[in-house]
Order: structure tokens, then sequence, then C-alpha cells
């Protein structure tokens, strides 16, 4: 049976705060050396996918904006299926497009007057300073193309009367380990998992789908996956979620994943 691994990045994979990687290498090699794919499922662009994926050596197919649409690496997959033929990748876009997405809030913000400053609103060197990151990580943060990352500064009683807003206007809203993000209804993570799936099934029969989150918007991922797990978060914390074979390690980002991988994977596989 092949085992396939779900992953988010911030919070889980990357350290939170300084985006490290460093303690999950020898896990990721021994992930590769097995030929277990290693699938990215975050709020991340395409850009930063990319960049990381070239970092760690990885090149299985991944899940980009929240969502918003899997990327294939060309011939990846002995079978052909529909997709958007883009650059080197088969892509199913699930999400709205950018533009839509920034109308929204632009029409939200004039409506109710609530400080709302997505990532177009920012510079790249303002970005970098919210999000810890350098100007040339932040300016791949920047380079979204089914999901906007916003800061919501109000306070956390209107978050009710700016969700509905959100669904309103046709759209829906998820909150990551650091921002708000808006994106299209069909964009989730859990559908895009299910879909790479049903891709991986057809591939190889037998497929075990491990999934490891950090925060809200890892939940649709977790209830995607066959055996969900969950990393603490910088407050020491797990996710609230309620899932029956839910595994929590007890440490916290890159350790924690660790730890997943190495129980739940390398050792039971």
């Amino acid at each position: 049976m092949v085992q396939v691994l779900f992953t988010d990045l911030d919070g889980t994979l990357l350290d939170l705060f300084d985006y490290s990687y460093d303690a999950a290498l020898p896990a990721l090699e021994a992930l590769k050396e097995r030929n277990i794919p290693v699938v990215f499922c975050t709020a991340k662009t395409l850009a930063e996918n990319e960049y990381y994926r070239k970092e760690m050596g990885i090149e299985d197919p991944f899940i980009v904006d929240n969502g918003g649409a899997i990327y294939i690496p060309d011939n990846y997959f002995s079978f052909g299926f529909e997709c958007k033929k883009k650059g080197k990748y088969c892509v199913i876009e699930l999400g709205a497009s950018y533009g839509r997405l920034r109308e929204a809030l632009k029409e939200i913000r004039e409506e109710t007057g609530f400080k709302i400053t997505g990532f177009g609103d920012m510079t790249a060197e303002e970005v970098a300073e919210d999000a810890n990151l350098s100007v040339e990580k932040a300016k791949l943060a920047k380079e979204k193309e089914y999901n906007e990352s916003f800061i919501f500064d109000e306070p956390k009683e209107k978050d009710a009367i700016l969700f509905a807003k959100i669904k309103e206007k046709g759209f829906s809203v998820t909150h990551g380990g650091r921002y708000y993000n808006i994106h299209g209804k069909d964009a989730d993570k859990g559908k895009a998992v299910r879909i790479l799936t049903a891709l991986f099934k057809k591939e190889y029969g037998a497929v075990k789908t491990i999934g490891i989150g950090d925060s809200k918007n890892d939940i649709p991922m977790l209830n995607a996956v066959e055996q969900p797990a969950v990393v603490k978060n910088k407050k020491g914390t797990w996710l609230d979620v309620s899932l029956p074979t839910l595994y929590k390690a007890k440490g916290e980002g890159p350790e924690g994943w660790v730890e997943v991988v190495e129980k739940l994977i390398l050792i039971s596989g």
C-alpha cells in the first residue's frame, strides 16, 4: 500500500515564526528514500510552494492558496485527466480569481468601515515586516492567484459580521496561523485533498493518506485523510478539533511534524 502525506507548512512543517524546517530534514530524507509523496497543502502561493519544494528537493503535487488549485507536475501520473496546462504543471483550479477576491474585500471595507488590510494593499517591505519574512520571500507571498490574506484590525466580536459579509459576496473565509484568508467557496483544502487522493488511487490502487496540520484552516484537510494528526501551536496547545483517529503530537511545529512522520509513517510503515 502506498502512503501519501498531506502537510500544512506554516506552523507545521515550517516554524511559525522563523520558518525553519531544519528539524524535519532527516525525516524528509527518509520519506524520499521510501518514495512516499509529500504533498504541501497550504495557504501559500505557487511561488512560495515552488521555493520550498526546491529547497527540500520535493517533486510531488501540491495544493496552493488554501485549496484554490492543485498543481501536478507534467507526467507525474501515468494517465491523462482534465486540467489546465500551465507551464510545467497540469492545474486543477477550484478557487475564485484574485481580482474578484480583492474587489469583494474592498466592497466590505467601504460598506462597514472595517480596518481590513490585504497583502495587495501592502508593499513587499510591509509584508516582510509583519510576517517576519525576508523581502524576497514577501514578494513570493504577494504573488497570489486564488486567495487573499488580510489583517482584520477590529475587535474579535466583529468577526461574525465580517464572515457574514464575505458569505454574502459568495466567498468563504478561513483563519490560519497568522492571517484571515478570503477565497472562493469551492476552494477547500479538503476538496483538493480528495481530488488528489482519487488520482493517487487510480495510479497505485490502495493508498493510505496521512494529514498534518496545526490551525483551523487545516480542518477540511484533516477530515479528508485517513489518518489526521496535529502538532502543537506556539501557545503549547492543539487545534480544537474532534476526529476519531486524530493523533496529537507532543511537539510544536517541525518537531511535532517529525514525531508524526516517525510514529505514523516510518515506524508503522
